[in-house]
């Protein structure tokens, strides 16, 4: 994600963002005014947001003071001009209990905000950190605009105001939000990250002009949807304005791919990198530490594989535990001169490519705008969200927000940097409810009743689909020993795959199954619905299927193309052959083109319900006892402590080694 979220509370952490996050993450100096600091690391003042502005007297774009918030932030969710209040009523003649209460937001709370940091794609801050003024410009001004529409669909759609005994009565803050962004030029490891702090304060004024609380909890549980959105924002009005065009890129090996501004090179990426590098490779050092774990009686203390759920809680460990100081605040003059000779140096891209870098991102713009339609089709967007989402959640269950996120992430993939219609990513998401899913929804309290919240799953079980039933494969091989010494040299690496993969089994992730699932899904239906009905859609199905799919799945072209088709051989499929769905787009009907899709994607059953019985394979034998007498602890984590069905020469690091 490109949206972080943070809890800010008015203790040791709101001082944390006004010694460093304010002053662009550099050390603020001790007793240096606020202005004087940022002038001193290069960078801007912070600047106030949102429409709740109004009520507290402030104007967008105003500066943001050390007094304001200290108020706002630091005293529990004070005025920011509380100061001013409080002492023109002391003038006045009130008393200071009265006069302090008239500087105050309602009820005093420790959590006073959140912090969201917005941060473009890494071909988008390359772009920005290795290009001229111009173009530093526009990539500025279209990261602003998608902050500022982000924090207008949280203000009209996410953040609600819980009041009421246990919270029961839940409102819209009708007159907006609050809040303070602060711009910041670089990563810890010094590489070029543009990217923005936006302290949005937890206090919103409802109807009866009481100042309430937001609920914390449904930012967080929005906050993938906004960074889709912020993702689909900012690369539309920058590839809008340049002249450019996005590409899906996978970078990692099962994952959902990551949209890109075409023509960058890779290479670039891997150049601001350090930091990922460093936490994979401790990621890969916690890994094999976590399956080798055993208890006191030497036995294993987890499953001898590293599930989703664990990995990302081990990525977090390794994050921190890598974590560097944070450098010295320059000014953005300074950074660019640096980064520009850096790259030029250690980044192994010819030094006309980076001084060239926004010519050959257009160039590759031209080439995928011409052969690339911008097809969005309601119906076959509906079917991908609905698949994508009722696979990649436990259980098949979902909630809107689910399809929300899916949908933009979807319109992003099609469109290729192309702006879009508003409310689009509504209509998906309410034809895939109306369409695709089914309502499951027992609501025991009033939340539950609200349309955000209401429980959702698939109409369709992909169980239930027509295909060839394949005998289960076995499972990862429970015996096998990983190196005995992490200092050990280690296998030969093969390519493309991460540190640590070849000796540490994983379970598959669940994109892969996504993606299969919607094509299997789409096939259905496609076979129950009438020709009328399809004509009747008319909607270019083979420009869709060529702008929605990445690139990775897209075949070269056939060595005979005339026999195209033929009945699909026995043999290995590498991916859908799109060759002769592309010559065919001009001389054949949707529904011939639509007929050879079928043949095409006939593969792609075999291939979902072999990773279905896979699956089905791996949990049944993970959770299967080898003594009906014996009694398994129960574990914090994620996963149950794992004994194996019989002993073996795998008995993980032995205990005193």
């Amino acid at each position: 994600m490109t949206v972080d979220i943070r809890v800010i509370r008015a203790s040791q952490m709101y001082r944390y963002y006004l010694r460093q996050t304010v002053v662009g993450d550099g050390r603020r100096p001790a007793r240096t005014p606020l202005r004087a600091a940022q002038e001193q690391a290069g960078v801007p003042v912070g600047r106030w947001m949102g429409r709740g502005l109004a009520a507290l007297g402030l104007t967008p774009g105003e500066e943001v003071t050390e007094a304001q918030l200290r108020n706002l932030f630091g005293e529990r969710g004070r005025h920011p001009d509380a100061d001013r209040i409080e002492a023109d009523r002391l003038a006045k003649g009130e008393s200071p209990k009265k006069a302090f209460k008239a500087g105050a937001l309602g009820r005093r709370v420790m959590v006073t905000g959140v912090d969201f940091a917005f941060r473009p794609q890494p071909t988008i801050y390359l772009l920005w950190a290795l290009g001229d003024e111009e173009t530093r410009r526009v990539i500025e001004a279209a990261h602003e605009r998608a902050i500022v529409r982000v924090l207008e669909w949280i203000e009209d759609e996410v953040a609600v105001i819980r009041y009421g005994k246990d919270g029961i009565y839940r409102v819209r803050p009708p007159g907006g939000l609050v809040a303070a962004r602060f711009r910041h030029y670089e990563a810890r490891s010094g590489m070029p990250l543009l990217h923005d702090h936006l302290l949005l304060s937890v206090k919103g004024q409802r109807l009866d002009g009481k100042w309430g609380s937001i609920h914390t909890l449904a930012l967080h549980e929005n906050t993938v949807a906004a960074s889709a959105l912020y993702n689909e924002l900012v690369a539309a009005e920058v590839c809008e304005e340049l002249g450019l065009a996005t590409e899906p890129r996978t970078v990692t090996p099962g994952r959902r791919p990551v949209m890109e501004i075409a023509g960058v090179p890779h290479e670039l990426i891997r150049w601001t990198a350090r930091r990922s590098d460093q936490i994979a490779a401790c990621l890969a050092e916690l890994e094999h530490e976590y399956v080798t774990a055993v208890d006191d009686d030497g036995e294993p203390k987890f499953l001898p594989v590293v599930s989703e759920r664990t990995r990302a809680k081990l990525n977090g460990i390794a994050a921190k535990m890598t974590r560097p100081p944070k450098p010295k605040a320059r000014p953005l003059a300074q950074l660019c001169k640096e980064w520009k000779e850096s790259a030029i140096r250690t980044s192994n891209v010819a030094v006309d490519v980076i001084n060239s870098l926004l010519e050959y991102a257009r160039a590759a713009a031209v080439a995928i705008r011409s052969r690339v339609a911008a097809v969005v089709d309601i119906a076959l967007a509906a079917v991908d969200v609905a698949a994508t989402v009722f696979v990649m959640n436990d259980g098949g269950r979902f909630h809107r927000r689910h399809l929300l996120a899916e949908a933009r992430r979807h319109l992003a993939l099609v469109l290729r940097g192309r702006r879009r219609d508003p409310g689009l990513d509504d209509q998906v998401v309410a034809a895939a409810i109306s369409t695709h899913c089914l309502d499951i929804s027992e609501p025991k309290t009033v939340r539950g009743l609200e349309a955000g919240y209401r429980l959702y799953t698939a109409r369709w079980s992909l169980s239930d689909l027509p295909a060839r039933r394949r005998p289960p494969t076995p499972g990862p091989d429970l015996d096998r020993r990983p190196p005995a010494d992490p200092g050990e040299p280690a296998a030969p690496q093969h390519l493309g795959q991460d540190a640590g993969e070849w000796e540490i089994p994983r379970i598959p992730l669940r994109y892969d199954r996504a993606v299969l699932a919607g094509a299997v899904v789409r096939e259905e239906l496609r076979i129950t619905i009438t020709a009328a009905a399809v004509r009747g859609r008319a909607y270019d199905i083979v420009r869709h299927q060529q702008a929605a799919m990445p690139e990775q799945l897209l075949a070269p072209a056939t060595a005979d193309p005339e026999n195209d088709d033929q009945e699909p051989g026995t043999g290995r499929r590498e991916a859908i052959d799109m060759t002769a769905l592309r010559a065919l787009r001009e001389s054949r009907t949707d529904m011939e083109a639509l007929g050879l899709t079928a043949e095409r994607l006939r593969h792609l059953k075999d291939a979902f319900t072999k990773a279905a019985d896979d699956s089905r394979t791996r949990a049944t034998r993970y959770n299967e006892q080898d003594d009906a007498d014996a009694v398994r602890p129960v574990r914090p984590d994620d996963q149950q402590a794992h004994r194996p069905p019989e002993p073996g020469p795998h008995r993980g690091r032995e205990a005193g080694h």
